[in-house]
């Protein structure tokens, strides 16, 4: 093992609590918010109750500490020891699939992470790419990925390119993906697509045959699944699961989606109309679903009792038209 700087963070790390098997990444995955205290420290008895709901809505997994869940807001040792909670809920749900958020501009702890996530058993990483030197070029890119997935990606496990350039403001090529498809066939998984373009995620999916094309919109999925896509990861399922395994199964079974696809992107609109998706999010799982009222990490900011009144008018208007 290359680097060792996240061994003392979690106890028994790398001790692998899934058989490993291959990996089958389709489906309908949560980008999960991160439940926190009122003191803003990860709510380690919060993230299984969260779990729980998810995999009772329909969720296939959850990605762990991506956009969403403020990823790039917490430590290392934040993020592994809100892993292991996971994987120790994991114990008991097996079929559900962990995703986690490992990229970072730091190529050591990028590796760490990494190495720390696939030590606790989880399917797959989805690795922003180092998006402080934006002019780094392509083989830049492909040097960086490359070493982090033969330091830190076991060979029956997987990493996710993950291309959001509106954050990031580092796009992931296909060129480069294909590069990587063909350096590391059996550890280079695919991508989620944040670009919210079905033109972009078509043409991922047709230049990466037989890898996981996961769309990060939700108005995506319906229109992404018929061109290629593997399913999606994305913030609405936090709120919306039950819609998304709709338009996921019916597609699978070869029904007609648009309709379901339709109530979905009003649901996703009224979203987007109120952003930041970490505050909103945390904010209509509290007030429609009664999990806890779970903060944003600075430099988000909550809700406040006008926001959420706001959100709350928003969503009964859709349901009443």
């Amino acid at each position: 093992m290359s680097h060792s700087g996240y061994q003392c963070l979690v106890p028994c790390v790398f001790t692998y609590i899934m058989p490993r098997m291959k990996v089958n990444l389709g489906g309908v995955y949560a980008a999960a918010v991160t439940p926190l205290t009122a003191s803003r420290q990860p709510d380690l008895n919060g993230l299984p109750r969260l779990l729980d709901f998810l995999e009772q809505r329909g969720c296939h997994g959850s990605l762990l500490l991506g956009t969403t869940g403020e990823g790039p807001s917490f430590s290392g040792k934040e993020r592994t020891g809100l892993w292991q909670a996971a994987a120790e809920w994991r114990r008991g749900h097996a079929g559900f699939r962990l995703l986690a958020g490992t990229g970072t501009p730091s190529l050591r702890e990028s590796v760490d992470l990494t190495q720390a996530a696939f030590g606790l058993g989880f399917e797959a990483v989805v690795a922003l790419p180092p998006f402080f030197f934006r002019s780094a070029g392509e083989n830049g890119l492909y040097d960086w990925f490359a070493h982090l997935i033969e330091s830190g990606v076991p060979k029956d496990r997987l990493l996710l390119g993950y291309h959001i350039p509106a954050v990031s403001g580092v796009p992931l090529p296909l060129s480069l993906l294909q590069r990587l498809d063909a350096a590391y066939p059996s550890r280079f998984g695919g991508l989620k697509d944040s670009s919210g373009n079905l033109d972009s995620a078509r043409s991922y999916a047709a230049g990466l045959p037989g890898k996981a094309v996961m769309v990060g919109n939700d108005k995506m999925l319906g229109p992404g699944l018929a061109v290629g896509a593997a399913g999606c990861i994305t913030a609405g399922a936090n709120l919306h699961s039950p819609h998304l395994r709709a338009i996921y199964d019916a597609h699978h079974n070869g029904q007609e989606t648009s309709a379901l696809q339709s109530q979905l992107d009003a649901l996703r609109a009224a979203m987007d109309a109120m952003p930041p998706a970490p505050a909103y999010v945390k904010a209509m799982l509290h007030a429609r679903h009664g999990l806890p009222r779970w903060p944003v990490m600075p430099p988000l900011k909550d809700f406040n009792a006008e926001q959420s009144k706001a959100a709350m008018d928003a969503l009964a208007q859709l349901k009443a038209a």
